[in-house]
């Protein structure tokens, strides 16, 4: 090669290099850069968004007319966060309504205030003690939170679009104040994590949600929006109930319910075209459906649906490597899974589709896949003899002649479809907390496997279909266990200690929010959701899941979601979906290896520091 192609070449990597390195360099300086403000004084005290409370410096304190408006001592935000912390353990029995508020309510009301008056350090406090809180802004303090949410509601937060609005959403949308808005969460209330209908009270999972998107993955806060389609309720209890802050009729069905969110969709992504949309607890009926109809037309997903599958799937996948085989050996693996539920549907899609592409993505494989799952709901098994049987669950109906050579039938209860299949997992998400009685759990005894996994992931915690502790006493030490919302390690004597792995989802689906959204993918592909999974999975090292670990320690979440949104990123781009966020454009992506991706992935996660404020007065004001 000529000294002149060298150079050529030379130059054109130093020149991708310096391109990084300035695309790095602007979304760093993004997140501190000084905010334009045009208020003063105590308009910015009342701004959750601006107020920094004793943190202010003396020239801000000048320059924004704030000088007497606060105690004199500058304080900073580790300070900050010393003296709250220090009254939330004075206040947490104080701020109880009564006895029918726990102490977990009691620690969300006061971190909702502290959220409603200073949403740096909000955040702060929760990225820096995400364990202790990550169960009180979500579940299983979530669901609590949303049964009694007209009583607690204090402030707006978020956008309501109800029946009423039909016509009107397109304008609506403009009344939010956000000009950018990267991540919406809505629901309609109609499922809220298994605790049925809530109705627009089911606001409070969509709140949740977001701030974990905001304290895992780095949205900025000011980009999330929380919405509630607010179609009515079947609620009895709340359409009785004066103080209940909703539509006070009964749920629209079919055309109607479809338009309004219809309508919804097109009004959000005409205002922000590039904004992502997570479908929250929305019913059985309704949660394939939408996903369906929407998902192949705007950036959107349904974390019930595939965020639970995809937690589930890197949980199986840890469960094969805890038996010492190769993660290749899951096709091998016969689950038993309780609920046939869009969550349950979602998980045995997904993991049907990780067996067959093990096997080399064919018809066949598919086929062989299928049969690898038997699938139980309230009725009992689901065989081909199912009258009315769901769409979505018809592949995985048993065929007559499996089942008659395993002396199982239509309908056979969960106790004997353990004990006749032996399986080397049993999976529940079925709503039903005990489903997994002390019967169930002596026909696991059974199972063939050197150590059978019992994954009870239903939420909130009442809701699980069993306890660790039921689980290892009955069925015995060696097996792995995993549930929706956290319950502690199990002492099992003698030193050994019987590990409770959370599935939560909160390991996936902020990566995929941010990953999705970083690489400006046009869909959410199945591709990308596999790839979160799988990068989950590998999280673990070996002597982890070996001991019964198959889940990450909730304390490295952002690390953790780092890590999923570039393998989302990565997939998007071989997938040729990726077409860029911001200053970094397709051809940009295409050029970043995996360092690379990494590091732009980190440098794009929104930290909550305290930005410079400076004062603009309005054009045309006068003072």
């Amino acid at each position: 090669m000529s000294n002149s192609s060298r150079q050529i070449r030379l130059s054109s990597s130093l020149i991708r290099g310096v391109q990084y390195r300035i695309s790095r360099s602007f979304t760093t300086i993004e997140c501190h850069r000084p905010t334009i403000l045009h208020k003063k004084g105590v308009d910015i005290l009342h701004n959750p968004w601006f107020n920094k409370g004793t943190a202010f410096s003396m020239t801000e304190r000048d320059r924004l007319e704030l000088r007497g408006l606060l105690p004199t001592n500058i304080m900073t935000t580790e300070q900050q966060i010393a003296r709250f912390m220090t009254e939330l353990k004075k206040l947490e029995m104080n701020a109880r309504d009564g006895p029918s508020d726990t102490n977990c309510l009691a620690k969300w009301r006061i971190l909702n205030r502290l959220h409603d008056r200073n949403e740096t350090m909000y955040y702060k406090l929760l990225i820096t003690n995400i364990k202790e809180y990550a169960p009180i802004v979500y579940t299983p303090t979530v669901g609590l939170v949303c049964q009694k949410y007209s009583g607690l509601f204090r402030r707006p937060r978020g956008m309501y679009f109800s029946a009423l609005d039909r016509g009107e959403m397109m304008s609506m949308v403009y009344n939010w104040p956000a000009e950018q808005v990267d991540m919406i969460v809505v629901t309609d209330g109609s499922r809220i994590m298994g605790l049925g209908d809530l109705g627009v009270q089911g606001i409070g999972i969509a709140i949740g949600k977001l701030d974990l998107y905001v304290a895992a993955a780095g949205i900025n806060p000011q980009r999330v929006l929380p919405i509630m389609i607010d179609v009515g309720t079947n609620n009895e209890s709340l359409l009785e109930d004066p103080l209940y802050l909703g539509l006070q009729e009964r749920r629209l069905e079919d055309e109607e319910y479809v338009s309004i969110v219809d309508e919804l969709m097109e009004a959000v992504f005409n205002r922000w075209p590039h904004v992502i949309v997570q479908f929250e607890d929305f019913q059985t009926k309704w949660a394939s459906t939408l996903l369906q109809r929407y998902r192949n037309t705007y950036r959107m997903f349904n974390d019930d649906v595939q965020g639970t599958a995809g937690v589930a799937v890197a949980g199986l996948l840890g469960a094969v490597r805890a038996q010492e085989k190769m993660m290749i050996d899951f096709p091998k693996q016969n689950i038993v899974v309780a609920g046939a539920g869009s969550a349950g549907v979602g998980v045995l899609k997904a993991a049907r589709r990780t067996m067959a592409r093990m096997l080399g993505n064919s018809k066949a494989a598919f086929d062989s896949a299928r049969s690898q799952f038997w699938v139980v709901d309230a009725d009992g098994l689901i065989t081909e003899e199912r009258v009315d049987i769901d769409n979505e669950v018809k592949p995985f109906a048993r065929k007559i002649n499996e089942t008659k050579r395993r002396g199982l039938r239509e309908g056979a209860s969960l106790v004997e479809v353990v004990q006749e299949v032996k399986p080397d997992v049993l999976l529940g998400l079925s709503a039903v907390g005990g489903l997994f009685s002390k019967e169930v759990l002596e026909a696991l005894r059974g199972s063939t496997s050197t150590r059978p996994a019992i994954f009870a992931l239903s939420n909130p915690t009442q809701n699980a279909e069993c306890t660790p502790e039921e689980a290892f006493s009955v069925v015995g030490k060696h097996i792995i266990f995993a549930s929706g919302s956290p319950f502690k390690d199990v002492d099992l004597g003698s030193g050994d200690i019987g590990y409770c792995n959370q599935g939560n989802n909160m390991y996936l689906f902020p990566g995929i929010g941010l990953g999705t959204l970083l690489s400006g993918a046009r869909i959410i592909s199945d591709g990308m959701l596999q790839a979160a999974a799988e990068c989950l999975a590998e999280c673990m090292t070996e002597d982890e899941v070996v001991k019964g670990k198959i889940y990450p320690q909730i304390s490295s979440i952002r690390d953790i979601t780092k890590a999923v949104a570039a393998a989302v990123i990565k997939e998007a781009i071989e997938e040729d979906l990726a077409e860029g966020y911001r200053e970094m454009n397709s051809r940009d992506l295409h050029r970043l290896n995996k360092e690379e991706i990494l590091l732009h992935v980190e440098n794009n996660m929104w930290k909550p520091d305290y930005p410079t404020l400076i004062y603009k007065e309005c054009q045309g004001s006068h003072d």
